[in-house]
């Protein structure tokens, strides 16, 4: 557990500078470049969206599942991008008249985070454009961003830091070597892994600055508030699988059976549960990180309340 307040380190932040600028994109020439998204192929590849378990549906309708999860899987990056880009940007007052070199990476990132915004909005308009109505999204996200920026800054940063760490498990692992996914959806998650990778390391340097401010009753505090971030992430995905759910059952142009609808139900909201909870708990980096900045204790209050997450998304 620290027990004093981190050191600026300089230099993490000058590199995390120079990859911003080396990997610099734009939405228009680099990513869209005047394309559209090919529905013959899937969105997502199935180690996130788990369809290949579906072994009642046919392959057209796995394809449009993967779809429907990849439109939500932009979407809600979307979301939560929201609120990391007004914590940044909050905490970037830490560095205002100290190390102008922290404080140019945290300028950047909130920078890249409006940006990525954005191009998940473009996202949305272009899947809709081939997609038949009736999908929704059911979040706000500044109704959302609300409820997180709400509890305290150490929480707020673990949860960043996880899911930036899982961002790039999930592009690494699963995305890019998948061959059957439509290029510019692609080409998005590339785009966007290229600018996170060096987020996660500035969530990481932020991350053990506020811990290195707390008390040990603060730090207990914000334990509670990071299990109740990621019951609130657990509380979103439900809602969005029950939705999703429903919409491919209205658009797959055929009756499910019963049996199919629960099925659809059940493995969509094991995906989203294993997307965006049970994946980045399971990063070694986050484990690591949680496990030098909490007591055995504390420790063990964060595995009791997340047990049933972990166990669920199997289910």
């Amino acid at each position: 557990m620290q027990a004093a307040q981190q050191a600026i380190d300089t230099e993490r932040y000058a590199k995390c500078i120079d990859v911003s600028k080396r990997v610099r994109w734009d939405i228009d020439r680099d990513v869209i470049r005047g394309r559209r998204f090919d529905f013959a192929q899937k969105f997502l590849p199935d180690g996130l969206s788990r369809v290949d378990r579906l072994a009642s549906l046919e392959d057209g309708e796995r394809r449009l599942l993967s779809q429907i999860q990849g439109r939500t899987y932009a979407n809600l990056f979307g979301l939560v991008e929201r609120f990391i880009g007004a914590k940044m940007l909050e905490i970037s007052r830490d560095h205002w008249l100290g190390d102008q070199t922290a404080l140019e990476a945290l300028v950047r990132f909130t920078d890249e985070e409006l940006k990525h915004q954005e191009l998940f909005r473009r996202v949305e308009a272009l899947a809709a454009d081939g997609m038949p109505a009736g999908y929704r999204f059911l979040h706000q996200p500044n109704d959302v961003a609300r409820f997180v920026l709400g509890k305290s800054t150490w929480a707020v940063l673990a949860l960043t830091c996880h899911i930036e760490l899982f961002t790039q498990a999930h592009y690494r692992k699963s995305i890019d070597p998948a061959q059957d996914l439509s290029p510019l959806y692609k080409d998005v998650f590339f785009f966007h892994w290229k600018e996170e990778s060096q987020h996660a390391v500035v969530d990481e340097l932020e991350w053990l600055r506020e811990d290195g401010k707390l008390t040990d009753e603060a730090r207990d505090r914000a334990v509670d508030d990071l299990i109740a971030l990621i019951g609130g992430m657990d509380h979103l995905v439900q809602g969005q699988a029950e939705v999703d759910a429903a919409y491919f059952t209205e658009v797959c142009g055929r009756a499910l059976t019963p049996s199919e609808r629960v099925k659809v139900h059940d493995a969509t909201l094991g995906a989203y549960r294993w997307q965006y909870i049970v994946s980045g708990v399971r990063e070694l980096r986050f484990a690591e990180l949680l496990a030098s900045m909490t007591s055995e204790y504390q420790a063990a209050r964060i595995r009791t309340a997340w047990a049933p997450l972990m166990t669920a998304e199997n289910n």
